[in-house]
């Protein structure tokens, strides 16, 4: 399965109404897909203006730098199934120190944090197939 594969497979589970898609094919690699159902903040909060909202959603952005996933794959929070995880909410963290793996097409790639600070969110959750671009981690 090329990329153009993967890429028309991810848009069209976006454009329909499944929310999870599991395919296991006969040479061994296997596909799995899960929407991410829960409403944005946004939707949550009872907000008087426009103005205000917009407001919210820039302070709360500037208290956070956030680690996004640079590649469609599964993110798995440590480096086996009998490991600890590499961080939990609360942990101090250095630039370079590894937050997580994403395993892509059979590799599994190490994410690094890009900054110092201390995790305050994992927004993935273990074995959960994550975007090109998808917020992982919120640090402070």
């Amino acid at each position: 399965m090329n990329y153009d594969d993967i890429k028309k497979l991810i848009d069209d589970m976006g454009n329909s109404k499944i929310d999870e898609l599991k395919i296991e094919f006969p040479d061994g690699i296997k596909i799995s897909m899960k929407k991410d159902l829960r409403e944005p903040l946004e939707q949550n909060m009872t907000i008087k203006s426009k103005k205000e909202s917009n407001q919210y959603v820039e302070e709360k952005a500037e208290e956070y730098k956030l680690i996004k996933s640079p590649m469609v794959g599964t993110f798995y929070s440590k480096s086996s199934p009998n490991a600890e995880p590499y961080v939990k909410i609360g942990d101090k963290v250095k630039k370079g120190d590894v937050l997580c793996v994403i395993e892509a097409m059979k590799l599994m790639n190490e994410i690094e944090s890009e900054y110092d600070g201390e995790i305050v969110e994992i927004s993935a959750k273990d074995e959960e197939m994550v975007e090109y671009g998808q917020v992982l981690f919120k640090i402070k």
